[in-house]
């Protein structure tokens, strides 16, 4: 069964790109270009998926990110 899920991309100090999935506990990765990022974070999703089974929160839908001053 195909499932989606929405990745969240910083880019760090060094000029990394970081993605995290949100709905999947531990899953992130880091590259040098975008490209690089999907394809690696497809396959640490895939093994977040195989460790944690069905426990996934699903129920979580991506709103949008705001940035505020502190």
């Amino acid at each position: 069964m195909r499932r989606e899920f929405t990745v969240v991309i910083e880019k760090d100090e060094d000029g990394y790109f970081v993605g995290t999935v949100l709905q999947l506990k531990g899953c992130h990765t880091q590259a040098k270009s975008l490209d690089t990022l999907m394809k690696r974070i497809k396959e640490a999703a895939l093994l977040c998926l195989e460790v944690e089974g069905k426990e996934v929160e699903e129920d979580l839908e991506f709103v949008g990110v705001q940035r505020i001053a502190v």
